[in-house]
Order: structure tokens, then C-alpha cells, then sequence
């Protein structure tokens, strides 16, 4: 689902701990330690599984199965008998390893250190193992699944889209991700809530078309300057390249977004001309970004196990930002945030990457966005989904909303479904810090809810 670099960066989805290190490496002398090694770095009551590879030409990298991280490269590499050694660059806290490798016992002790922080880390010969997903999809597919692109505007959108083996033409589903950079599976912690929805759909007789973000895989593009009219205009050069095949039913193309999916897919099918089918949220908030940014901020923060000054602080913050955003003041929004980085203690800091991150004309979009006139809008069947223990677009403020606004479509739907987190799965606290440890995906009640609904409205034809 990873580790937070901070509950901002986060918004509707949750960030690695190692997303956008630096690969820059130093040389060090030849190692003498060299091949796989895994152990777990001992973080009371949530130890973490890590891969650490150590190269033949000194350079080393990094896994982390539960977080989606493979082969991260790490810098600052030595490899000697007598010291182990590397270090995470560009990352708050600075995240570094010290040990020491004791030949006979072929293994590696040490202590992994980050924000002032350290907790035993010792690497034993061979390779991490993957946390299980049992429902991810594996091939072959009984159905075509092709890799497709297309152009909106300057970029190319790049994707997959799989249809049934026979019948046509299809009603279909196309998946809109929710924030940050996700790619066409929405990959986050190592799960793949994208490829299990679309295996799904399509074993149930829709075509489904998912893709890469902007900027992400083989989709061009920059998201950190897109606005969502670049966004909503990707949606519409989707829309187009389905109906430009056959065996696509381009009367009964609908929208399935998750987190700002459920912000971006309504903007589109509120257009008069979107010739929209239907529209799926799941998750999707039902009140502006600001609203949903705070509250997310206090819930998280709470659940972590912060103190009430600590979250009053952190959400006042949030609510002074939020409020700069909103206003289009990408200049003032960016020194608040370095004047509250100048007052956090050194293993706090946000690297200035992390500040450039967080002021960008698209967190500007997202933040400012009001859905309302968007929900009110809309006059197509809708179903709308939520978890009552998901932290990051809570229950409890989006789903009286979404049924306020969505009370003049003739058909509309707003269901909750309970102990489901952000991403569906069945949870503890709602923390994110517990996705990844969830071998669930996606809770299958939620995956046979959304079948049987989109069949009754639109049932594939055979």
C-alpha cells in the first residue's frame, strides 16, 4: 500500500519507503563481500523484509517485496570483510546501514539508523522472499490481453487493454488511477489492485483498458505540472481510441476510478458530449481535496499512535498549506513549507526534493478540486464504494456526501462496506502502514459486488 515519507505525500496513496532515491554511487574499493543477502530490519511490532545484492564491481542494491521496491540502487557501498556498509540518498532521516561481516557464519550484523532512529538489521546468505498475493493474476490468461497507445495531445498514453477470447462487442470498463504516480496496475506495496480488477472484469465478459500516469512506464508526460484538464483529457483520448475499434460497444464504455480516480472519472462523465455509460467510484471522495487532506492527516496520524499536540500541529499545517494550494499561491505554499522544515528536528527534515514534490500545480489540482458539481451532475447509473476503515478518504466524510449529490440520478448507488480499508482489503486499524502486509488485494466481496451490479445494468453479450 509502504512506508510514509510524510502523511502530505500520501494524499490518496501511499509512498515507498526508498520511492525517487538518488542512484548516484561512489567507488569503493573492490569488495569482498558480494551476492544476495536478506534479513529484516527489526522495527518493533512491524518488522520489514529487505534484499540487499552486492555486486562483483562494488555497487549494491536494494529490495523491498512488501513495498513494491526492487533493486533500488544504493550509494555510499562498502563491502569489506571488516565493514558493511550503504546508504539511502535524497530520503528524509537519511537512511543508513553499519555491520560487519563474519565470514565463518557467512552473514552480515548490523544496524540500519533513519530520522535518529536504528533497529537491528542482519543479512543472511540468499535471496528475500516475496510476501504472498495469492490473488494476483498469473498467465497464461484465458482472454486477449494486448499492449496498446495513443496519443492525448503532445504525449502518448500507453497501456493494456484485454477483451474476452469471443463474443462482442463488449461494454467496457476503463480504470483511472488514483493519485501519484501509479502505473497501469495501480503497483503499490506490492500488491496490483488494477491487474486483479481487470482479470476479473474480463473473466466476466468486459473489456477493460487500464494505464500508465502520466510520466510513469510508457505514458509521456510530466504529473507533477499536469492540471485535470490534462488529466480529464486523457480519460477522453481513451474514450476515443475505444470507439475506434470494432469490437468495442461504444455505446457502454463506462469509468471505474479509484481515490482521485472517483474525482477524475465524474469530471469527464459530466461532460454533456462524454457519452459516458457508467461511472464506478471506489473510494472516491465526495468533498473537496482540502476536506479530505486534513481529516486524512488526523486520522492517519492518530492511528500511528501520535500524540494530540503532535496531530493538532501536523493538522494545522496541512490546513495552512491546503489553504495556499487552494488559492494557486505555488510560490507562498512552497516557503511555508520550508519555514516549517527549518522548525522540525534534523531527522524530520524533507529533503528539498520532498518540498518540490509537494508544491506542484498538480497537488495545487488536487487539493482544490470540488467534486460537487460534478456528482450533481451526472445522470447515468453510478455506484460509489467505501470502506469504514479506511483512513486516506474516510467513510464517514464522503459517503453521506456522494448520496446527497448523487439523490437526482435516477440511478445511483453509494455503498459501505465494513472493516475495508483505502485499498478494499480487510484491515486492523485502516493504517497504511498495514497494506502490505495484507495478503488480500482486493476483499472478494468487493470484486463480486461490482460484477453483479455492472451485469445487471449492462450484461456482457455472448
Amino acid at each position: 500500500m509502504r512506508t510514509l515519507r510524510s502523511v502530505l505525500l500520501a494524499v490518496f496513496a501511499v509512498v515507498a519507503l526508498v520511492a525517487g532515491c538518488s542512484t548516484k554511487q561512489e567507488a569503493p574499493a573492490p569488495p569482498r563481500v558480494t551476492g544476495d543477502f536478506h534479513g529484516n530490519i527489526e522495527i518493533p511490532d512491524h518488522p520489514l523484509a529487505v534484499g540487499v545484492s552486492f555486486a562483483n564491481d562494488g555497487k549494491a542494491t536494494i529490495d523491498i517485496p512488501a513495498q513494491g521496491v526492487q533493486e533500488k540502487s544504493l550509494s555510499a557501498v562498502q563491502a569489506d570483510a571488516d565493514a558493511v556498509s550503504f546508504s539511502i540518498t535524497k530520503f528524509p532521516g537519511n537512511p543508513s546501514y553499519q555491520g560487519k561481516y563474519d565470514k565463518g557464519a557467512d552473514r552480515v550484523t548490523g544496524t540500519f539508523t533513519q530520522a535518529g532512529k536504528s533497529y537491528p538489521l542482519n543479512l543472511d546468505r540468499g535471496k528475500v522472499e516475496t510476501p504472498p498475493r495469492p490473488q494476483e493474476p498469473k498467465p497464461p490468461f484465458p482472454y486477449k490481453s494486448e499492449d496498446v497507445s495513443y496519443r492525448s495531445g503532445d504525449i502518448t498514453i500507453a497501456g493494456t487493454l484485454t477483451e474476452p477470447n469471443s463474443g462482442g462487442p463488449f461494454p467496457t470498463v476503463v480504470l483511472i488511477n488514483g493519485s501519484g504516480a501509479n502505473d497501469r496496475n495501480e503497483e503499490i506495496l506490492g500488491h496490483k489492485p488494477f491487474l486483479l480488477l481487470s482479470d476479473t472484469l474480463t473473466r466476466a465478459g468486459y473489456a477493460v483498458l487500464r494505464t500508465d500516469k502520466r510520466g510513469v512506464g510508457k505514458t509521456g508526460g510530466n504529473l507533477d505540472t499536469s492540471t485535470y484538464a490534462d488529466l480529464t483529457g486523457d480519460i477522453a483520448a481513451g474514450m476515443t481510441f475505444l470507439r475506434g475499434r470494432s469490437e468495442i460497444d461504444a455505446k457502454r464504455i463506462g469509468l471505474l476510478g479509484h481515490s482521485e480516480g472517483g474525482y477524475l472519472g465524474p469530471l469527464y462523465a459530466s461532460r454533456p458530449d462524454s457519452g459516458v455509460a457508467f461511472v464506478i467510484m471506489m473510494a472516491g471522495p465526495a468533498v473537496p481535496g482540502s476536506d479530505v487532506l486534513v481529516l486524512q492527516n488526523r486520522l492517519i496520524l492518530t492511528a500511528e499512535g501520535a500524540s494530540a499536540a503532535e496531530v493538532d500541529k501536523q493538522v494545522g499545517f496541512s490546513d495552512t498549506l491546503a489553504t495556499l494550494l487552494r488559492a494557486g499561491d505555488l510560490t507562498a505554499a512552497k516557503n511555508y513549507v520550508r519555514q516549517h522544515n527549518d522548525e522540525l528536528p534534523v531527522e524530520k527534515k524533507l529533503s528539498e526534493d520532498d518540498i518540490d514534490a509537494l508544491v506542484t500545480p498538480y497537488m495545487a489540482a488536487l487539493v482544490g478540486y470540488d467534486p460537487a458539481p460534478a456528482l450533481r451532475a451526472l445522470r447515468m447509473p453510478v455506484l460509489a464504494f467505501y470502506g469504514t476503515k479506511d483512513l486516506q478518504v474516510p467513510a464517514s466524510q464522503s459517503a453521506g456526501p456522494a448520496r446527497d449529490l448523487l439523490s437526482a440520478d435516477p440511478d445511483a448507488t453509494v455503498h459501505v462496506f465494513d472493516g475495508l480499508n483505502h485499498l478494499m482489503q480487510p484491515a486492523g486499524t485502516g493504517s497504511p502502514k498495514e497494506y502490505a502486509g495484507i495478503e488480500t488485494t482486493i476483499d472478494p466481496q468487493v470484486l463480486t459486488y461490482v460484477t453483479d451490479w455492472l451485469t445487471q445494468r449492462f450484461p456482457p453479450a455472448h
